[in-house]
């Protein structure tokens, strides 16, 4: 599979011919460490590890009073008859909850579709990609930070870098490049920008090992480690970096600031959409799906971002943002019970996948 990956065939062909798993990538909790870093960052080897722990201050995001919300949207709690039942329920006539659970459904496939323009889809984020995945720049006052970076050097070079620019985003302020996890159309274009730009890397221990072993011939040289809990700053921006593992052994989903016409909002992005097909890849995905969605509520998410756009109806999101449909409301800003809701049926579907 890693190496058809590779081949001058589109994923979407390798998917359609079933030799790529669901959404085209692939596939416990303890008190999180927390660790923070700096910019602009230094020079360093490529082995360089995290950087040093910072206990958080009262009164940031993760530290917010939980806001409430409806038991029966809440993840972790007792369900009751058929999951899959409860989760088409719960998603009523919501398109981001459909689009969700067709994703999450056996067999899916995501249709062929236009690739997105380039998309400010936030005052200070901007998303850069295919209609199979993308780019996520959350720009600070000291550079930017980067959450994914496509499928290959190529793509970062064609795609990524002019994308960026077209919406005012110097990549040459990029510090940071965050691998969601270790799958080629993740951290694909990372040694670009490292080469190019000095952007340090990151991802995972776990995961960088999965990236190793991935066949890719654009696997990044092995640089910073991410622990879970990590803080990662720049600029006075902290972005908190949680392991979710399960779509690969050391996911990562971000939890970060966002601002839409000067207000403030605050984000998640769920670094690993497709389940695993062995039974422990799946509890793990469990796990880590109710544990993120508590961490969650502790920061009052009220934003809900992917990676691949086709799972979560985020394509119509970014049209309707870009031709101006949605007038001044963000349709990726859900609220705080919205985004639980979304994690909910996650939750849901998850455990309906485990019955099967």
């Amino acid at each position: 599979m890693h190496l058809l990956r590779h081949a001058e065939l589109s994923r979407r062909a390798l998917l359609a011919a079933g030799l790529l798993p669901l959404v085209g990538c692939a596939r416990d909790p303890g008190k999180a460490t927390t660790t923070s870093t700096t910019a602009p960052p230094p020079a360093a080897s490529p082995q360089a590890t995290s950087p040093h722990p910072r206990t958080p201050s009262p009164g940031t995001p993760e530290d917010a009073t939980p806001t409430a919300v409806p038991t029966q949207a809440t993840a972790g709690t007792p369900v009751h008859g058929d999951p899959a039942e409860e989760a088409a329920r719960l998603a009523g006539d919501d398109p981001v909850l459909h689009a969700l659970v067709a994703a999450m459904t056996p067999g899916w496939l995501p249709p062929s579709a236009p690739d997105p323009e380039p998309t400010r889809i936030f005052d200070d984020v901007a998303v850069v990609g295919t209609d199979f995945v993308s780019a996520t720049a959350l720009e600070t006052s000291d550079g930017v930070i980067l959450v994914d970076a496509l499928e290959s050097r190529d793509q970062a070079a064609d795609i990524l870098v002019p994308g960026l620019r077209r919406l005012g985003v110097d990549p040459a302020r990029i510090r940071y490049v965050v691998a969601a996890h270790g799958h080629a159309d993740h951290f694909g274009g990372a040694q670009y920008l490292a080469d190019r730009y000095g952007a340090r890397v990151l991802m995972s221990a776990a995961d960088w090992d999965v990236a190793a072993a991935d066949g890719s011939p654009d696997v990044p040289e092995r640089d910073l480690v991410i622990t879970d809990g990590q803080r990662l700053t720049l600029g006075g921006t902290a972005v908190r970096l949680w392991l979710t593992p399960g779509h690969t052994p050391g996911t990562v989903s971000p939890v970060f600031p966002v601002r839409w016409h000067g207000r403030r909002h605050t984000a998640m992005l769920w670094g690993g959409t497709g389940l695993p097909e062995a039974a422990s890849g799946k509890r793990d995905y469990l796990r880590s799906v109710i544990r993120y969605a508590a961490l969650m509520r502790r920061a009052g998410v009220d934003v809900e971002l992917n990676n691949h756009a086709q799972t979560d109806h985020g394509l119509e999101r970014l049209r309707a943002l870009r031709d101006g449909s949605a007038g001044r409301d963000n349709p990726f800003v859900l609220g705080r019970a919205g985004a639980q809701r979304f994690m909910r049926v996650l939750e849901l579907l998850v455990r309906a996948r485990m019955d099967a």
